[in-house]
């Protein structure tokens, strides 16, 4: 567990730990208020639904009481060529906390242990002046695309590996570990 202070009016603690699955409903609570109730149906959702995080990368940011006051995944997806890489997404922090870095610590987490496992890069869509401070640009994006209508600017990428996106094309697809949901209905 990883240890910081935000910056808010009151000093808060803030740890960033492994994120658990007997924590979704307080996760998808979080992810309604910080981000409305329209985001499971943007385009990377499709990719998420039925599957679980990359493993090792899916984080949360709770204050000293144990709130939650953010989460951040990492999924796996290849691209339309085959080559590996994560999805990130959704990002969200405690509408109460936003701008006191929680994000920013999370984020940074998150890209480093993407790199510390080996990945060879990340995607998302996001906003540039955002996402831009951590590497992410559409440079790369180009000749990919995602699962359904998503903003082509917004298509970001951050090579973990140099030149691990050179060439890369076709549309993203879902490759990770399916939900224990998702094995059950199979099963059936």
């Amino acid at each position: 567990m990883k240890a910081f202070e935000v910056n808010t009016q009151d000093p808060v603690v803030v740890a960033i730990a492994a994120d658990a699955d007997a924590q979704a409903g307080e996760r998808e609570a979080l992810l309604a208020r910080a981000m409305g109730l329209k985001w499971k149906r943007k385009s990377s959702q499709k990719l998420r639904r039925g599957r679980r995080p990359s493993e090792g990368l899916a984080f949360v940011a709770r204050t000293v009481d144990g709130a939650l006051a953010g989460t951040v995944r990492l999924w796996d997806v290849a691209t339309g060529d085959g080559r590996p890489a994560l999805l990130l997404g959704p990002l969200a922090v405690e509408p109460s906390l936003k701008n006191a870095g929680i994000g920013k610590a999370l984020m940074l987490h998150a890209v480093s242990e993407a790199m510390r496992l080996g990945h060879a890069a990340i995607l998302l869509v996001g906003d540039v002046p955002y996402y831009g401070r951590f590497g992410f640009s559409a440079e790369k994006t180009g000749a990919l695309s995602m699962p359904g209508p998503y903003e082509r600017h917004r298509f970001l990428a951050l090579e973990l590996v140099p030149g691990a996106l050179d060439g890369a094309h076709g549309t993203l697809k879902a490759t990770g570990r399916k939900s224990a949901s998702v094995r059950i209905a199979s099963a059936a």
